[in-house]
């Protein structure tokens, strides 16, 4: 494992040296979207200066050099997530985008009126939603593995009965709960089940080896892994993939177009309609660079220290219930102060240069079935550091004698 130089590392994000309402930034918001080190900010630039030109279209030589960082950004992806071929990689605006690719496309071919298509408690909005809008248009009927009391999952193979999908996420965006992804896969496909992982907090935070899972798709944002917005992608069986149709038609996905009918090119260009996020995808190749010279690994251990150092402290705040699980998480925490509302905290603690996140999390039915209105959420990377925690913990201490005078 790389000996990481944090302090150094930090340094690299040149967002985190301003100071927010007269005091030094602490961005704690980290799994709603990450900052961006120098590397991926100078990138794009050097694209817009140099490079700027549509890709695949073009003979000279800056639609040449746009066509081979955007293709090459393919390939990192694709070693990076362990695919077998970059032609596995199909580029998306990030998570939600590639979530309803599936169900718009596999989705329509393969559900019929009866067929199940399991989720868990767990999910986001955007891992819910497109499935919700499928099954009223299909007649597929929705079934959720459901949450246990210790903030896992209470998984059982018979769940899986007549199930057609099982889409999933792999770390909660709301407790921070790991998923175990391989095992739920390897069900799923003793059941002839296809999986779709929901990648978004994991991508960016712990090793991820697409073939190793043994998923059949897998959705993640560049956001959230150092990359700029609207960027990330969406993993798939190659095999899978070109058995379903294109979702969006228009210029770059077609070999042969007449008046009345269209085909086809194979994927991932089949997926890729139009002018893309060219920009994006230099940015998100560059970030890519960024974490594997960091090693996943490093990172984990990193951020799961100073999600174990944060929960102690949480504890010892009066009125302050932590949620989630007790074991190994992701790099959040989730908690519900009985004295402030989520909105009214992560005001307080804007005040005073801290950014946190209050609310629902884009996960309404959890928050309901919690019991809450929301909670206060902290996320961490590896930019942050133990002092910004203890930090933190100081200024809760003082919302505490605030809000509870």
């Amino acid at each position: 494992m790389t000996n990481v130089d944090w302090k150094k590392v930090r340094a690299e994000f040149p967002i985190l040296a301003q100071e927010v309402n007269g005091k030094p930034l602490i961005y704690m918001d980290s799994a709603a979207s990450s900052q961006k080190p120098r590397a991926v900010i100078d990138a794009i630039s050097r694209y817009y200066e140099r490079d700027n030109a549509n890709v695949h279209r073009g003979l000279h030589e800056l639609s040449s050099r746009a066509t081979d960082a955007f293709e090459g950004a393919r390939a990192k992806l694709a070693t990076y997530l362990g695919a077998a071929s970059p032609d596995e990689i199909i580029f998306t605006r990030g998570t939600t985008e590639a979530i309803n690719l599936v169900a718009n496309t596999w989705g329509p071919q393969n559900l019929r009126s009866g067929d199940v298509i399991l989720l868990t408690e767990l999910e986001h909005h955007s891992n819910l939603v497109p499935w919700q809008m499928l099954a009223a248009r299909t007649g597929a009927t929705l079934r959720f593995v459901p949450l246990a009391d210790d903030g896992t999952l209470a998984f059982t193979p018979a769940l899986l009965d007549g199930v057609k999908l099982f889409a999933f996420t792999h770390i909660s965006n709301s407790l921070g709960t790991i998923t175990p992804a391989a095992d739920f896969c390897r069900a799923a496909r003793e059941q002839g089940a296809v999986t779709l992982v929901d990648g978004a907090q994991s991508v960016g935070h712990i090793p991820v080896d697409v073939r190793a899972m043994g998923c059949d798709f897998y959705a993640f944002s560049g956001h959230k892994m150092c990359a700029p917005t609207g960027s990330g992608g969406l993993y798939g069986r190659l095999e899978l993939l070109r058995t379903i149709p294109p979702w969006h038609g228009g210029g770059e996905m077609i070999v042969s177009v007449t008046y009345e009918r269209a085909t086809y090119k194979q994927p991932p260009a089949k997926f890729e309609a139009g002018t893309p996020n060219i920009a994006g995808a230099v940015g998100l190749g560059a970030a890519v660079d960024y974490l594997e010279a960091l090693e996943r690994p490093a990172i984990f251990a990193h951020d799961s220290a100073l999600t174990a150092h944060a929960i102690a402290l949480l504890a010892e705040i009066p009125g302050v219930r932590v949620l989630g699980p007790t074991g190994a998480r992701g790099a959040l925490v989730a908690f519900h102060a009985e004295w402030a509302h989520p909105h009214d905290l992560t005001t307080y603690a804007n005040e005073h240069g801290l950014a946190l996140r209050g609310g629902h999390h884009c996960n309404q039915p959890l928050m309901r079935k919690l019991g809450y209105p929301g909670t206060t959420r902290a996320s961490f990377y590896f930019y942050n550091t133990t002092a910004e925690v203890e930090r933190m913990a100081d200024i809760l201490r003082g919302a505490h004698k605030f809000f509870d005078a």
